[in-house]
């Protein structure tokens, strides 16, 4: 599979999601009943209450949303490969879910092409499709996949190509760029702090370009499963 991969036919991407409110508190008491309900494992293996695990909420698209959307492709330039990457982002979620659905549906509407990201048949992509449905929008072409047989769902997931058929384990995406000696900027933020940089510091910048610096690497890490050169920083451009 790899080896017969088309760049420009595939769509990288990596989504941050908060919590749809950022306290515990701020919840109505229906809610506040039903977070409980969906994480009494975790507040048992956490030792923990509800409103104890209640940080993970953004990870649930019953409980969060997506507050930035960072897609990137490979072009060929002046014989040279390139990243380009670009980012929706919005507080108002429906705006931002359409803007992607737009370019999709305009770019990438048709089953030559192909979505990757990191653990996004597990998330991103999922956690996507139940936010357009919940915001009353139309699923766009790719991310319409209920009812598809496995394989003819297309989509790339860079850790499930890691695991080799091993279900046991998560890697990260920042643990595999390390292993492959694959440069990315300096962390400024991790994902446990996106939500805090989002409703306190309201600096969504800062969150873009932790986003686009996880698409980046996404992209190289592919190349590197695909035994290629990485693309050098001078030609990953952000439009």
């Amino acid at each position: 599979m790899l080896k017969n991969l088309d760049y420009s036919k595939i769509l990288f991407l990596d989504i941050e999601t908060v919590p749809l409110a950022y306290n515990f508190n701020e919840l109505d008491d229906r809610s506040k009943i039903l977070w409980d309900k969906k994480t009494k494992y975790i507040q048992e293996k956490e030792e923990e209450n509800a409103e104890g695990v209640y940080p993970k909420a953004g990870i649930y698209a019953e409980f969060g949303k997506v507050i930035c959307i960072s897609v990137g492709f490979i072009l060929q330039k002046n014989g040279e490969e390139q990243i380009r990457v670009k980012s929706f982002s919005a507080d108002s979620e429906p705006i931002l879910l359409q803007d992607f659905a737009d370019l999709l549906n305009s770019h990438y509407n048709s089953d030559q092409f192909m979505l990757c990201a990191h653990n996004g048949k597990e998330f991103d992509i999922p956690f996507l499709a139940r936010r357009f449905l919940i915001n009353g929008l139309k699923l766009p072409h790719l991310l319409n996949v209920a009812g598809k047989k496995p394989w003819e769902i297309k989509q790339i997931d860079t850790m499930e190509l890691w695991k080799f058929g091993d279900f046991k384990h998560y890697t990260s995406l920042d643990l595999l760029t390390h292993i492959f000696n694959i440069p990315t900027p300096k962390d400024d933020i991790d994902g446990s702090q996106v939500a805090k940089v989002y409703y306190e510091d309201s600096d969504l910048e800062r969150i873009i370009k932790y986003c686009e610096k996880d698409v980046v690497a996404t992209i190289q890490l592919l190349r590197k499963y695909r035994g290629e050169k990485l693309i050098n920083e001078e030609f990953i451009l952000s439009t």
